[in-house]
């Protein structure tokens, strides 16, 4: 676990920029794939750390898991933790699935409540 505030501003700016690049990758590479975000409380860090692939709509999303993407997007998230020094033993377990229509039904399209709820979910899928 990172000891200071600098040290987690560091992880935090690598973080970024890796997951930048993850992120621009899937948009070239799955159809329906918006963007990512990432949250972690770096008291609990790494074991905390989840990056969320967001979909425009939940059948992009369901067609992308089904046809296995999910794999990719995995893989795209542990090379982003490698370029950011971010150890995971089992990188799938801090990589979650959502999308944009699922957080309109359900939190009127606020992603700050939608996040929030994923603290009280376990899982790669909300909904």
């Amino acid at each position: 676990m990172p000891s200071s505030k600098r040290d987690h501003a560091r992880i935090e700016r690598r973080l970024i920029a890796s997951l930048t690049d993850a992120c621009e990758a899937a948009k070239a590479e799955i159809v329906g794939f918006d963007w990512l975000t990432h949250e972690a409380n770096y008291q609990a860090f790494p074991q905390s750390l989840r990056v969320i692939w967001v979909f425009d709509t939940m059948p992009n999303k369901d067609r992308a898991l089904g046809a296995g993407q999910d794999k990719r997007m995995v893989e795209l998230t542990s090379t982003a933790f490698e370029k950011a020094g971010v150890t995971a033993l089992n990188v799938k377990r801090h990589v979650y699935f959502d999308s944009e229509e699922e957080c309109a039904a359900s939190q009127v399209g606020d992603w700050v409540k939608r996040l929030a709820k994923m603290h009280r979910v376990r899982g790669n899928n909300l909904g």
